[in-house]
């Protein structure tokens, strides 16, 4: 759902699959929660599918703005085998401007899950897989991905030498369906998903903790999949007294979308397909948070 949704049922901002991650736990939560019919086809995933984004991200001190402009292609590529399970290659040129990248998913009738990437990050490495996304759809609807304590951060905030660690918290909730509008067009319909990621770093040097913060909202269409995102990060002050707000917005500018393979006209589910679209690259798919926050911060 690139630090996206790309972001967020059952474990929607980081994995898509069956084998669940044991603190993975679902919540329950609307009583008369609406089921939105032929779910899998908010997720097209055959090979070849294209997308094209245009993006923006402003970042800086909370007292300063930068503005930056960058693209984003998005490729179904193809198929690979990790530790035995087969997952769909979602390649991206530039998601949220952090250069090329390599996402792995998997669906079945349960949902998406999420196999990590390449590069991914020390904290992605101790997370995956993970379910971002239960079949069927409901709304409004809300899970609980993951409540994870005292994992490697993999970077030295403050300068001791030693890396921190973190609590890592995420929730992902299904809010509804509403109209988008994006370079490629404006759809009706579309479907509204939101996920809060809540990192909790230890400092190893002042055992003070300091909260930081990723909260991303993605749109997805029938037929299309993510038409736009957009995911807010902000962490407190480290080294400096200001600490540092990034907003980063992806939208469609041209989708090409190939038939469904022909096995579904011979009574095969959708959902036992491979998905691929990039959930974690785009709003829900990746720790982009922990991937802002790497060797050169």
């Amino acid at each position: 759902m690139g630090a996206r949704f790309r972001k967020i049922g059952c474990g929607l901002l980081i994995g898509f699959g069956f084998l669940l991650n044991p603190a993975i736990a679902c919540v329950a939560v609307a009583e008369e929660a609406e089921i939105i019919a032929q779910s899998a086809e908010y997720f097209p995933d055959a090979i070849g599918n294209r997308w094209e984004y245009r993006g923006q991200i402003t970042e800086g001190p909370l007292q300063t703005i930068n503005n930056k402009f960058f693209t984003n292609v998005s490729m179904i590529t193809g198929t690979r085998v990790l530790k035995g399970i087969t997952v769909t290659v979602f390649h991206d040129t530039n998601a949220g401007n952090h250069g090329p990248s390599d996402s792995f998913y998997r669906r079945d009738a349960a949902g998406i899950v999420y196999y990590g990437s390449e590069p991914g990050t020390p904290l992605e490495q101790q997370l995956v897989p993970y379910q971002i996304v239960q079949f069927p759809l409901k709304y409004p609807s809300s899970f609980q991905q993951f409540d994870r304590k005292k994992l490697n951060f993999g970077t030295d905030l403050d300068g001791d030498g030693i890396d921190e660690q973190v609590d890592v918290h995420g929730v992902v909730s299904v809010i509804g369906r509403e109209p988008v509008s994006v370079p490629a067009g404006s759809y009706s319909d579309a479907v509204r998903v939101e996920a809060k990621l809540t990192l909790r770093i230890h400092l190893s040097g002042t055992g003070k903790t300091a909260v930081g913060t990723d909260v991303m909202i993605a749109w997805f269409v029938k037929g299309i999949g993510l038409a736009k995102y957009i995911e807010r990060q902000e962490l407190p002050p480290f080294r400096t007294d200001r600490g540092l707000a990034t907003e980063i917005t992806e939208e469609l500018e041209k989708a090409e979308i190939k038939a469904p393979p022909a096995s579904l006209s011979r009574g095969e589910s959708s959902t036992q397909r491979i998905f691929a679209d990039h959930a974690r690259d785009h709003e829900l798919r990746q720790i982009v948070l922990a991937a802002g926050l790497g060797s050169d911060s």
